[in-house]
């Protein structure tokens, strides 16, 4: 109740910059739950409609820094709606507490509306959810608070690579990792010692990305990849605690005493945490 609560008092502002993402996340969640209560999945789609909802308001809340626009009030009482076959006492007194005449109980249910999913969107939002968790995990292995993190973005060359790589998986060659050797040693020969290993952190980054996205989504993403962490970068220091700096892999005169930057690849980026 606490969360209806405070979308019913809060000033709403125009819009957010992750208004599309909750948008999108809505509409999949409809999607399944609908077809879950269809084929009498009860379980998984109350699971869906109770807490993979909640972790999308989370994040969503997360990444605003609490401001919520009308979209996000337009997904409360969505998510009011498909919880009321579940818990219909709680829902009503939601809906209730909204200023919603009549009874949830009798609105229509939500469909999903496919011109709202954007995964272009989505992408964005997870790849900014990865690059979190592994500068969480870097900083737990040293155990001391750093002063800074840099960001390396990987060399525009590589994005070669990547489509090489997503080309190799729909041809079932996943494992085949010579074959992508092969492609590093021919268009970058100084890299022949580091190629093998090169190409396998490569097959497996895109394999954990291509069951949910298409080939031309994440080619998209890593074009823009630059520009996806640095409108972030601000909150991803909010989270962290610490200053982040986002950079290319390109960019002449870089700061990188490690040499961190050499090992980004195309949406999975180098990390040196100082």
């Amino acid at each position: 109740m606490r969360i209806v609560k405070e979308v019913a008092s809060a000033e709403l502002v125009e819009g957010n910059a992750v208004d599309s993402w909750l948008m999108s996340r809505l509409q999949r969640r409809i999607k399944n739950i609908t077809e879950w209560m269809e084929n009498l999945k009860t379980r998984k789609a109350f699971h869906d409609a109770l807490y993979g909802l909640y972790n999308d308001w989370r994040w969503y809340i997360r990444r605003t820094g609490g401001s919520i626009s009308k979209i996000g009030r337009e997904f409360i009482e969505a998510w009011i709606k498909l919880l009321a076959p579940f818990i219909p006492f709680t829902a009503e007194e939601a809906w209730s507490i909204l200023g919603k005449s009549g009874f949830v109980s009798v609105e229509r249910w939500p469909t999903p509306r496919r011109e709202l999913i954007i995964a272009e969107a989505e992408l964005a939002e997870e790849l900014i959810m990865r690059l979190m968790e592994d500068v969480r995990s870097i900083i737990n292995v040293i155990k001391e608070k750093p002063q800074r993190v840099y960001i390396y973005v990987a060399s525009d060359w590589k994005h070669g690579l990547l489509e090489r790589t997503l080309n190799l998986l729909k041809e079932g060659k996943g494992r085949n990792i010579g074959e992508l050797v092969k492609w590093i040693i021919s268009n970058k020969p100084e890299l022949k010692k580091t190629a093998a290993n090169l190409a396998k952190l490569m097959i497996e980054n895109v394999s954990s990305l291509i069951q949910n996205y298409r080939s031309e989504d994440l080619m998209a993403a890593a074009e823009k990849e630059l520009n996806i962490y640095k409108s972030a970068s601000e909150f991803l220091t909010n989270e962290l605690g610490i200053k982040i700096e986002v950079h290319s892999e390109d960019e002449e005169d870089l700061y990188d005493p490690k040499k961190k930057a050499s090992s980004a690849l195309p949406l999975r980026p180098g990390i040196y945490v100082e």
